[in-house]
């Protein structure tokens, strides 16, 4: 059994004195960068000899990972997006604290970028959900149906641009009476503003297949700055023989930055969504056919 305990770590110091329960032992390590630099949220599995995983867990903002389990062999597997994963052994001891020490992490090989030129997004292929809560207590799930977009890839990619159009009475949440509200005057009021879009301004790295596409979003006559959250996920080859290359993607919106306000509808008995939606994309997308001359 195995006996997760959280800490608080000064960066790169020994994690502080911490009873260990009886018949257990303690393990922890730092994980960094090739900069020497702290990885955050770096994923942590630790597998006994027969390959059950016994602790799961993520390294804290310092980098620093701690967990007690009972005594005996172990394989401890490090991953994080954009970085090569690392596997060590270790020997965990009762009543004693083992530590790996620090652990770098290379960063992974890049992988191959989509061709310069106009890309279309394939609806077909291509889903834009949200997510959100149900007055606080249950998720509301649903998508957009109709949309499209064209991304344009530069010869650097920091250049390119992405241009996103969502048709907003495609609401769909699977229950029909809350989907009338949301596209009512009250809420989308799709009848004055058909059209929601997203014009990105600047792709930026963050290392490996993770990248932040920051832009500006057009949604009920009002335009706000946001950033994708985006990974990469690379080319393909569709059945066809077409080839594809595919990226996911979500933020998080507050309705009321885009003057979306259900307190009337509150007055009125009306359950509806949440004040935060978050949304996720998961887009393909083929090179854009020039018309023939």
């Amino acid at each position: 059994m195995a006996f997760a305990l959280l800490r608080r770590f000064t960066r790169f110091s020994r994690p502080e004195t911490t009873p260990i329960p009886l018949g257990a032992g303690a393990l922890d390590c730092a994980v960094v960068d090739t900069a020497q630099s702290p990885l955050h949220r770096a994923e942590v599995s630790v597998r006994d000899t027969a390959g059950q995983e016994v602790v799961h867990g993520q390294t804290d903002p310092n980098g620093r990972f701690a967990t007690t389990v009972a005594p005996g062999a172990y394989s401890l597997a490090l991953s994080a997006d954009g970085f090569r994963p690392v596997l060590s052994t270790v020997t965990c001891t009762e009543g004693l604290s083992t530590s790996l020490g620090t652990i770098a992490m290379e960063t992974a090989p890049a992988p191959a970028m989509p061709a310069p030129g106009a890309w279309r997004i394939d609806p077909d292929h291509t889903a834009v959900r949200f997510i959100a809560r149900h007055i606080g207590l249950a998720e509301v799930h649903g998508r957009f149906n109709r949309f499209e977009g064209t991304l344009w890839i530069a010869e650097d990619i920091q250049h390119s641009h992405l241009d996103v159009v969502i048709d907003t009475a495609s609401i769909d949440t699977g229950v029909a009476q809350r989907d009338e509200h949301l596209r009512s005057a009250e809420f989308l009021d799709v009848a004055h503003y058909p059209y929601m879009q997203f014009t990105s301004e600047r792709f930026v790295h963050r290392g490996g297949s993770r990248w932040t596409v920051q832009g500006v979003l057009n949604l009920h006559g009002v335009s706000r700055n946001i950033a994708l959250d985006t990974r990469y996920l690379g080319i393909g080859t569709g059945i066809m023989g077409e080839t594809r290359t595919a990226c996911s993607a979500s933020t998080e919106l507050h309705r009321e930055d885009f003057t979306l306000d259900w307190r009337s509808m509150l007055r009125r008995g009306i359950a509806m969504i949440g004040a935060t939606i978050r949304i996720e994309l998961d887009i393909q997308a083929v090179p854009q056919q020039v018309p023939a001359a």
